[in-house]
C-alpha cells in the first residue's frame, strides 16, 4: 500500500479534525437519553477524508472517531469496525455515484455526497449498535431507541452536510483527481 504525498496531508488534516472534535468534545452531542450518551457529528469528516482520500484515509479517521468514543463504551470490538468501515463505504458509494452522473458535474458531486454521507452514517449507527447488542453493551430494544433518537438525525444531517459541501469542493477533488493520475 502507497499513499500519495497529497493522501498523506490530507490524512493528516482530517485525522487530526477528527481528534480535535473527539478529545474537545465538540463532535459530541449530550442527549437526553441515557442508553445514547451522545450523538455525533464525527462521522462527516471521516466521509469526507475518504472521498478526497481514498478508503484507507478513510479509515484512518474512523479509526481516530473510534477510539476517541472509547470512553463512552469501553470496548473496541464495539466502537472501532464500524468506525473504520465508515470511510470505506462512504469511499466507494461515492466513486458509484459520482461516475455513474458524470465526473465533475455539480449535481454528480452533490448527489454522491449525500449517498455517502448517509451510507456512511448508516453504516456507523447499524455497525456499533449492532456490535454493542452482539456484546451485550446494549439490549436489541435499547438500540433501536438509540437508533431511531440519534441515528436518523444523524443519518439526515450528514446527508445534508456532504451533499452541501461536495459541490462547493468540486474544484479542490478535480484537482486532487488530476494530481493522482499525474495530469
Amino acid at each position: 500500500m502507497h499513499l500519495s504525498t497529497r493522501q498523506t496531508v490530507l490524512g493528516g488534516l482530517m485525522v487530526a479534525m477528527t481528534a480535535v472534535l473527539g478529545l474537545t468534545g465538540v463532535g459530541f452531542i449530550p442527549v437526553p437519553i441515557p442508553v445514547v450518551g451522545a450523538a455525533t457529528i464525527m462521522h462527516i469528516p471521516v466521509i469526507l477524508a475518504a472521498i478526497f482520500g481514498g478508503p484507507v484515509v478513510g479509515g484512518l479517521a474512523g479509526l481516530v472517531f473510534g477510539l476517541s468514543t472509547l470512553k463512552y463504551v469501553p470496548d473496541p470490538r464495539v466502537v472501532l469496525p464500524a468506525r473504520i468501515l465508515i470511510g470505506v463505504v462512504a469511499y466507494y458509494v461515492y466513486v458509484a455515484v459520482y461516475q455513474r452522473l458524470g465526473h465533475g458535474k455539480r449535481t454528480a458531486a452533490g448527489a454522491g455526497g449525500a449517498a455517502a454521507g448517509v451510507l456512511g452514517s448508516l453504516t456507523n449507527t447499524v455497525g456499533t449498535l449492532g456490535l454493542a447488542v452482539l456484546f451485550k453493551w446494549l439490549p436489541l430494544k435499547a438500540a433501536m431507541v438509540a437508533a431511531g433518537a440519534n441515528g436518523v438525525p444523524e443519518l439526515i444531517l450528514s446527508g445534508f452536510v456532504t451533499a452541501a459541501l461536495m459541490p462547493a469542493l468540486l474544484p479542490a477533488l478535480a484537482h486532487w483527481e488530476a494530481g493522482k493520475h499525474g495530469g
